[in-house]
């Protein structure tokens, strides 16, 4: 049994647009991307740890624990013996309350691959493979969380170009999510349902193709 880790926000926690529900486990991308690698005749489980408002590795001054480096080589620790960690992250940090660009996320990632590549495995467990995806660009935020992302879908401008040159130089594999979906039509950040599945299937395909299981 190999086991993936999809270290992420909201959009992978499954939230349904223009509320605080959740999709079910079978509905958001990471189950769909097990089911799917199970269907290809992978012992596989996909490990959710996506964590509301989390940012890569900045502070959010509302809400405590959502930079992403707090913990996060204990989470490694915690899991490990892990094949794969996906990491899908930045979208956060283009709330209002962050003067970024799409440097300062590409920064933010640069911290967490160091931080994974420096944690102290148990002897003989191997270092995970890491895949980096780019969140699709921020459409134009509405609803509730329109305030909260007032201008990030100008502040996101150049994400996966960013993450592209980062994963070039530290030798991460990369995905685009943009290739495949947009975000949210109904909110501007997350996913849909129909999106879920869209995704959760391009990566499955990626990951077979690439071999990284």
């Amino acid at each position: 049994m190999k086991s993936i880790l999809v270290y992420s926000d909201s959009i992978s926690w499954g939230i349904i647009p223009m509320s605080r529900n959740r999709f079910a486990f079978q509905q958001r991308w990471p189950g769909i991307l097990e089911n799917q690698l199970v269907k290809e005749k992978r012992a596989v489980r996909v490990i959710e740890d996506c964590l509301n408002g989390r940012r890569t590795m900045y502070e959010d001054a509302i809400r405590q624990g959502r930079n992403g480096l707090l913990g996060l080589q204990q989470r490694i620790e915690v899991n490990s013996p892990l094949s794969l960690v996906i990491l899908m992250l930045g979208t956060n940090d283009f709330q209002v309350n962050h003067e970024h660009t799409a440097e300062n996320a590409k920064n933010g990632m640069r911290a967490l691959i160091v931080a994974i590549r420096q944690t102290e495995l148990e002897p003989g467990m191997p270092m995970p493979k890491l895949l980096v995806v780019a969140p699709p660009p921020i459409l134009m935020p509405k609803g509730d969380i329109a305030a909260k992302f007032q201008g990030a879908e100008k502040k996101c401008i150049g994400l996966a170009s960013a993450y592209q040159a980062l994963c070039d130089e530290l030798h991460c594999y990369f995905f685009d999510a943009a290739s495949v979906t947009s975000s949210s039509l109904v909110d501007g950040v997350h996913f849909d349902l129909d999106q879920h599945e869209r995704f959760g299937l391009a990566m499955s395909a990626f990951i077979l193709d690439k071999q990284l299981i």
